[in-house]
């Protein structure tokens, strides 16, 4: 198996995973087109199973394990989106799972991956749980990174492929950063169809490592996530992804937890969908991006997940 991102690892990606994942729907917004003055289209990727894209990866990479790995099962770090995705494929495949989870993760993803059949064991922090992974390695659990792996970037690529299949005429896309691997991927397929596309990344203040990375031109790591977006929780961006995304992004715009939350309320009364703040981020930072969108371009927001926990929205009202 390839040990590097490509187009042809994505479009076997999306062949494999096809009867375990929905293909979500793409639509045009009339009123964020008004807004935004310019063609306004929403990937509405937060229709996904479990709530978030995240299945895609988790998917693509346990379909490719052997019968002697599937055996042993498989380990995740995660306070998020990737935790129940992990335990979703693992339900789904037969498979054993244990997900290493921060004690601060919201009450809905801890019940929701309990309730997908995982075990879960908790750590003090992100960094802690990623430092106790490499232990349950060699007990001979496999792997499944959040966004450092080729096979789990090359699902989420699938997102690209069908944005240019249900928009061709698109000219840019705004997609949010975690640890860039969603990103990555999407903009490897993109760019090797369609080069002229541009692509927008976007992170919250508090939850933006790519953006400092890029801005200091090495990885720089985080010593909190302090944004609500804690989905975005990654601490740092890997060497794969941090490179991918100075090849292939625009730029990288960070946006406030505040504009991130009225960018979801909007969302909500408008257009009818409950996105959580690491996806109405993307609306947040095409406000801030207008000027770089004329009348005849077409943009596609990329909302990513919806997996908002209930207390935080009774914060909102």
């Amino acid at each position: 198996m390839s040990d590097s991102l490509s187009l042809t690892l994505i479009q076997v990606a999306r062949q494999r995973i096809a009867p375990c994942v929905r293909r979500t729907p793409l639509t045009a917004s009339a009123t964020l087109s008004e807004r935004l003055k310019t063609n306004v289209y929403v990937k509405l990727e937060l229709f996904q199973k479990t709530g978030s894209f995240k299945v895609r990866g988790a998917f693509n990479k346990a379909l490719t394990l052997t019968p002697e790995e599937r055996s042993r099962g498989i380990v995740a770090v995660s306070g998020g989106n990737h935790a129940q995705a992990v335990a979703y494929v693992a339900r789904a495949l037969g498979l054993r799972s244990l997900i290493l989870m921060p004690e601060t993760t919201p009450r809905n993803y801890v019940e929701a991956t309990r309730g997908y059949g995982a075990s879960i064991k908790f750590a003090v922090n992100a960094a802690a749980a990623f430092a106790e992974v490499a232990d349950f390695e060699r007990e001979g659990w496999v792997y499944v990174h959040p966004f450092d792996d080729p096979l789990v970037m090359a699902g989420q690529g699938t997102v690209g492929l069908e944005i240019l299949q249900d928009v061709p005429q698109a000219t840019d896309v705004i997609i949010s950063i975690g640890g860039g691997g969603f990103i990555g991927g999407i903009a490897t397929a993109i760019k090797a169809l369609k080069p002229a596309v541009r692509i927008w990344g976007v992170e919250t203040e508090g939850a933006d490592c790519m953006s400092k990375s890029m801005a200091s031109g090495k990885i720089v790591t985080l010593d909190a996530i302090t944004s609500v977006a804690r989905t975005l929780g990654a601490p740092a961006p890997s060497e794969r992804t941090f490179a991918l995304a100075k090849q292939l992004l625009e730029g990288v715009t960070v946006v406030s937890d505040r504009e991130a939350l009225d960018a979801l309320r909007f969302l909500l009364e408008r257009l009818k969908i409950l996105t959580e703040p690491a996806a109405s981020c993307t609306l947040a930072a095409a406000d801030r991006l207008r000027e770089q969108f004329s009348p005849e371009r077409h943009v596609v927001l990329v909302l990513c997940g919806g997996n908002m926990p209930m207390e935080d929205l009774a914060r909102l009202s």
